[in-house]
């Protein structure tokens, strides 16, 4: 039986009859199918809409006015950690597999994206491209692209390959792109963007699409730059969802209603975004297709999802109410849950049931924390250098192992070696063969050609061999000097401790010396000085050992 779910966050909020566990409350896991029930909730967290990424191991949370992110890790279920960055966060996305590593995608307050590899820890940043928050990020089916919407109303489409490239053109090459700067701005709307989506299906009829405060929705060819189609709405969309198909397009308003946009026109046999005649002319969907629910509901739609068989459309709203909406029907359906806080993201989950299923290859079982000081720089994303860093290292567990059976025909012989558990026949075959025709070769007369090649041969190996030699030699040496180095930085230090405590403690001494005196004259009474006398005896000691400091120092 299939099993479907989704992953709801909310906003916290100042309310005083709202009871603390409830307000603790801000991420929850809830069954949609067959039976709908909270599965398990996540605490300490309050989250802006676009501000939530999952995988299959963690859940992303950027903290509404804050600049750090939660993670979540779903088998522990519990608070991973909490990771800081230098600027606000006002959207996420999640680029990769499901149930692999990935990559997490930030956008800035400042306008610009942030890459962090959840594996390595690596991190970049772009320039600023937008001139203002980054409300709104998707990433391609592929993981070839990225668009970011801002409030500025342009959108940004980003190469995510060249993004996350270690080796980036020359600056001074003009057939190249700029590295960490965008492929291509979109720049049709004209108010700020509130949602952006790519469509499920990739290919050449692959298309993009976004909502924006000018009370419009745009069909974008993202790969050429172009508007395939303008629906004009009669209120600013908040956010947008896609049928799983691909045929139709969800928004919700600031009213409680939804809007469906249907890609195909009736009696036309061809798809309505890529019908010549159709593209130049906006649209404006008939009021039949803006539902509206059942009674009194004005509370804002900030989130939309589409359950896997399309048939039913979820929205979470402002008041923490999750409704569903009938799409074959087009009205409202029932109430779905009450999470009292405003419900600020939707994320449906991949179902689960499914009789045949892939293994995946590796699992993530704890994030790998941005490492700012090695792969972080301002200006260009990386530390300067485009070689690999040293430290870069992945951390993950394999599930899978290499395959077993006969490599297929059509590679090439490095690959075949490469995938093959041990060593491919033609391999050791062909290795065989050739100490056969070396035995037989050497059992034979002795060839005076073959004689000083061998000797071209061994005096080569010899200076090779001495080559090395000095190579091991300079790096013990070295490794000597790095270590020698680190002792003495140890003394120095530890030195200067003890010569930072002597003086406290000499001033100590000197103000007790100072209240004696005065109650003498006083003629108070004044206390024992046996514990005065230790702490000089302790300072003699620590003398001893900062002269015998000295003395390795100057060794």
């Amino acid at each position: 039986m299939l099993t479907e779910s989704f992953i709801a966050s909310t906003r916290t909020v100042e309310r005083k009859a709202q009871a603390t566990a409830t307000k603790d409350i801000g991420i929850h896991l809830h069954d949609f199918q067959p039976i709908p029930s909270l599965k398990t909730s996540f605490k300490k967290s309050s989250t802006q809409p676009n501000c939530l990424a999952v995988s299959a191991t963690h859940i992303f949370a950027a903290q509404a006015d804050k600049s750090v992110i939660h993670v979540y890790n779903r088998e522990r279920g519990n608070q991973e950690a909490v990771v800081p960055f230098q600027e606000k966060i006002t959207s996420l996305a999640h680029a990769g597999y499901y149930h692999g590593a990935g990559t997490l995608v930030l956008g800035t307050q400042g306008g610009n994206l942030i890459l962090w590899e959840l594996a390595t820890g690596r991190h970049i940043s772009t320039s600023q491209s937008h001139l203002q928050p980054v409300t709104c990020l998707a990433v391609d089916p592929t993981f070839n692209f990225i668009l970011s919407g801002s409030s500025d109303s342009n959108l940004q489409l980003w190469s995510l390959p060249s993004l996350l490239s270690i080796s980036q053109p020359s600056h001074n090459d003009p057939s190249q792109p700029l590295p960490f700067s965008p492929m291509r701005t979109l720049t049709n709307h004209r108010a700020a963007i509130n949602a952006v989506l790519f469509a499920h299906i990739p290919g050449q009829t692959s298309f993009a699409i976004s909502a924006a405060d000018d009370q419009t929705c745009m069909v974008w060819d993202y790969a050429n730059g172009t508007v395939l189609h303008t629906y004009l709405l009669s209120d600013n969309p908040l956010c947008l969802a896609l049928d799983p198909a691909d045929r139709a397009a969800y928004t919700g308003f600031s009213d409680g209603s939804v809007q469906i946009i249907n890609f195909y026109k009736p009696n036309h046999h061809l798809h309505g975004l890529f019908d010549p005649s159709q593209q130049s002319t906006p649209t404006q969907p008939p009021p039949s297709d803006r539902w509206h629910p059942h009674g009194p509901l004005s509370s804002p739609v900030h989130a939309l999802q589409v359950s896997y068989d399309s048939a039913t459309l979820i929205s979470g709203h402002g008041d923490g109410k999750v409704h569903t909406w009938d799409t074959a029907k087009g009205k409202y359906s029932a109430q779905l849950a009450d999470f009292i806080l405003p419900v600020t993201n939707l994320l449906m989950l991949p179902p689960t049931g499914f009789p045949i299923t892939q293994t995946p290859n590796l699992k993530l079982h704890d994030v790998v924390k941005p490492r700012y000081e090695t792969f972080h720089n301002m200006n260009t994303g990386i530390s300067g250098d485009t070689s690999v860093p040293i430290n870069y290292s992945f951390t993950a567990q394999l599930l899978s192992t290499l395959p077993s059976q006969n490599t297929p025909s059509g590679l090439a012989d490095l690959d075949a070696a490469m995938t093959h558990p041990s060593f491919p026949d033609c391999m050791l075959e062909e290795g065989i063969a050739e100490l056969r025709a070396l035995n037989n070769h050497s059992s034979g007369p002795l060839d005076p050609d073959n004689m000083d090649q061998d000797d071209a041969l061994r005096t080569e190996n010899k200076n090779l061999k001495h080559q090395l030699d000095d190579a091991l030699r300079r790096q013990r040496e070295a490794i000597a000097e790095v270590l020698e180095y680190d002792q003495q930085s140890l003394r120095r230090r530890e030195e200067e401790s003890i010569k930072k405590a002597r003086k406290k403690r000499r001033r100590i001494r000197k103000m007790e010396a100072e209240e004696r005196m005065r109650k003498v004259v006083m003629g108070e009474v004044v206390e024992s000085a046996r514990e005065n006398g230790d702490e000089e005896a302790q300072d003699e000691t620590d003398e001893d050992l900062s002269s015998d400091t000295d003395e390795l120092s100057s060794d």
